[in-house]
């Protein structure tokens, strides 16, 4: 009888610390190494990384803009993941207390990716701080 229970004790120790070694289902574990981007217009440039997980992706980075002269010179920084197929799958940007005018100002956001093995690649755009896309990277894939 003792036997018996040791080995049931023994499995269930075995399982349950494999259980609570594991990720949640969900949860956003790391894919690879960052992949860095840089976009210059003139004088104004978004330069950073992406770090891909499962479900989405984090771009941080800065970026700058060297005019005071109106919103027209301002710039923010924007990203889209897209899946294996070239749908787009999700959207977004820095928020406007990031947007940069003048100065350099420093982002993180995250990027749904919500597919099997998340975004197959991303484009990084720099816009004109009103959602109109200046210049954007040529697609960045996984690595």
């Amino acid at each position: 009888m003792r036997t018996h229970l040791a080995a049931a004790l023994g499995s269930a120790v075995l399982i349950g610390g494999t259980l609570l070694g594991a990720p949640a289902a969900g949860a956003q574990t790391a894919a690879g190494l960052p992949t860095p981007f840089h976009v210059a217009v003139g004088n104004t440039w978004t330069k950073g990384t992406v770090t891909w997980y499962n479900r989405s992706i984090e771009v941080t980075g800065t970026h700058k803009s060297v005019s005071t002269a109106g919103e027209a010179y301002c710039r923010r920084t924007w990203a889209y993941t897209y899946d294996a197929h070239e749908n787009k799958i999700g959207s977004a940007g820095s928020v406007l207390s990031e947007t940069a005018c003048g100065n350099t100002k420093s982002y993180r956001f995250s990027v749904p990716a919500d597919v099997v093995g998340g975004a197959a690649f991303v484009r990084v755009c720099l816009d004109d701080g009103n959602l109109k896309d200046l210049l954007c990277t040529t697609p960045l894939r996984r690595s």
